[in-house]
């Protein structure tokens, strides 16, 4: 459905049975792509509506649209397939995980694709020549991956502290020279990551629900908040002056800072 600023319903673009477990919007080319685990559905701002021709043995349970909106990327129980959804939509890679992929994340110039995994740590796909590795050693499955383009850096949940890469060396074929010491490490997982949009800095929510910003690449962290209910997901403005964070408990909050705080 289509929901204006104050909450009311504007209109409903696509009905589905069962739940929807995937959803991503493109801005560029205004469509919209949902799942109900078993279909991808592709929606327009014309009201049009596709179904995605895949393999209906196929469960789907994450989605992202690459930045310029042309390429769909699709976790299946098992991998991920890229379609081209210019036109009637084609497939264009399918690649094979250990494990179903819990989130996508493209990189914002679109040659990377990072796939936290349900277990055995999170996927890292190069798209200019097809070349795939797992990233393993992980406690608990990575739900969230996130790209930094202020430092050129990928970073993961699943760790006991902010997992990153300096993607001057991607983390391929066990390489670790681009490893980044982020944040502080503890006793507590990391639930979800969420990079900053215009600074070097990354939000943490961990599983007691504390929340933290830290420098990519240091020790150095600002404490948002100490205990409370798990963190679940994050997500900055645009501007990089709200931090949206959602909880196990139903729980959203905003949290605003001063203009003067990340000099």
């Amino acid at each position: 459905m289509h929901l204006t600023a104050d909450g009311d319903v504007a209109e409903t673009l696509i009905k589905i049975e069962g739940p929807v477990v995937a959803i991503d919007h493109s801005p560029r080319t205004a469509v919209m792509a949902v799942s109900d685990g078993h279909d991808v559905f592709l929606s327009s701002n014309c009201g049009d509506v596709a179904r995605l021709e895949h393999a209906a043995t196929s469960l789907t349970g994450a989605l992202a649209f690459s930045p310029d909106g042309r390429r769909l990327a699709c976790g299946s129980s098992n991998g991920l397939s890229i379609w081209a959804i210019e036109g009637p939509a084609n497939l264009i890679w399918d690649f094979s995980f250990p494990a179903r992929p819990t989130s996508i994340r493209w990189s914002g110039d679109g040659t990377w694709l990072a796939c936290g995994l349900e277990a055995g740590g999170f996927a890292l796909i190069g798209l200019a020549d097809g070349l795939t590795d797992t990233v393993a050693g992980f406690p608990s499955p990575v739900r969230t991956v996130c790209w930094s383009p202020p430092a050129n850096a990928l970073l993961a949940s699943g760790a006991f502290r902010i997992a990153g890469w300096s993607m001057t060396a991607p983390p391929i074929d066990g390489d670790t020279a681009g490893a980044l010491e982020t944040g502080r490490a503890g006793l507590v997982l990391v639930e979800t990551v969420a990079a900053h949009p215009q600074k070097k800095l990354v939000a943490a929510g961990y599983a007691n629900g504390r929340i933290t910003v830290a420098q990519i690449g240091g020790r150095d962290e600002l404490l948002v908040r100490p205990l409370g209910s798990g963190v679940t997901a994050l997500a900055w403005s645009a501007d990089g002056r709200h931090l949206a964070a959602g909880m196990v408990d139903g729980t959203v909050a905003i949290i605003t800072f001063p203009a003067q705080m990340f000099k």
